[in-house]
């Protein structure tokens, strides 16, 4: 039990021993990097801002998560009017700031930062945000007010016009290509349609033809075959000849030929008459 006893104050000591040293490294640390802001903000001073740029930089390496470093390499872009890098490093400061106070000067500035770049709707937003971390800042209400009327004014983005009248010219053709794409589809609509009215048109006629006399047909090629047709019942009508039997034509042509011989014979009679008759010489036996 008292072994037991004797690891745990052990581990608590060791656990203790570490949490010291560590608060004591990050204590040099930020000690080492507002050493390194401070050298930065002489150097400013002396307008110096390439070495004073270094040494905030070196505070930023040494303890990123202190605001210190990056707040004022962002103000040093900012009166230098490289408000891009300004709004970078606060930005980053923005991420890392835990006090409302802290909060509230990144948001002032960044507010600030978006006006000097006419981005009036966002400079509202940085400065709604630092209200909420101090409500009684007059300076930052004032500001607001500044960016509203200026939202109110602001202009697109002239690439932002150019990219939305390139859409708009973009919806326009296609809406017209649509346009003429149903306009072609309504005409083969229209075609097919006139097309099935006339065979419609053709078949009615050709059924008024069938019910209407064979006169009224007018056609040459109708006419031919009705001719035909009526040839063939002629036909039909006749009687039908049977084999080793005369035809009715060929009785008529038999009996004219016999008339036409009788004809013949009684004239020959008639003639002999005329002449007198034969006197016989011979006895009679």
């Amino acid at each position: 039990m008292k072994q037991q006893i004797t690891i745990y104050i052990l581990i608590l000591i060791s656990t203790f021993s570490y949490a010291q040293e560590r608060e004591d490294v990050e204590a040099l640390e930020l000690q080492k990097a507002n050493n390194y802001v401070a050298e930065a903000n002489d150097l400013l001073e002396k307008e110096d801002f390439v070495l004073a740029e270094k040494e905030y930089r070196k505070a930023i390496s040494v303890k990123p998560e202190s605001i210190s470093g990056t707040y004022n390499l962002a103000h040093s872009y900012y009166e230098r009017e490289n408000y891009e890098e300004a709004l970078y490093r606060n930005q980053e400061a923005a991420k890392n700031a835990i006090n409302k106070t802290e909060k509230h000067k990144i948001y002032h500035n960044i507010g600030n930062i978006l006006m000097e770049t006419k981005k009036c709707k966002e400079a509202v937003e940085a400065f709604k945000n630092a209200l909420r971390n101090n409500p009684k800042d007059e300076e930052t209400r004032y500001n607001l007010g500044l960016a509203k009327e200026c939202a109110k004014n602001e202009k697109e983005d002239p690439q932002q016009e150019d990219k939305d009248g390139e859409n708009k010219k973009d919806k326009e053709k296609e809406k017209e290509k649509e346009d003429k794409e149903n306009e072609k589809d309504k005409d083969k609509e229209d075609k097919g349609k006139d097309k099935e009215d006339e065979k419609d048109k053709g078949d009615k006629d050709k059924k008024e033809g069938d019910d209407k006399p064979e006169e009224d047909k007018g056609k040459p090629k109708d006419e031919k075959k009705e001719e035909g047709k009526d040839g063939n019942e002629d036909k039909k009508q006749q009687p039908k000849q049977q084999p080793g039997q005369l035809s009715p034509q060929q009785i008529k042509n038999l009996l004219e030929a016999m008339n036409n011989q009788e004809q013949k014979v009684q004239e020959k009679i008639n003639a002999r008459k005329a002449k007198g008759a034969k006197v016989q010489t011979e006895k009679d036996w």
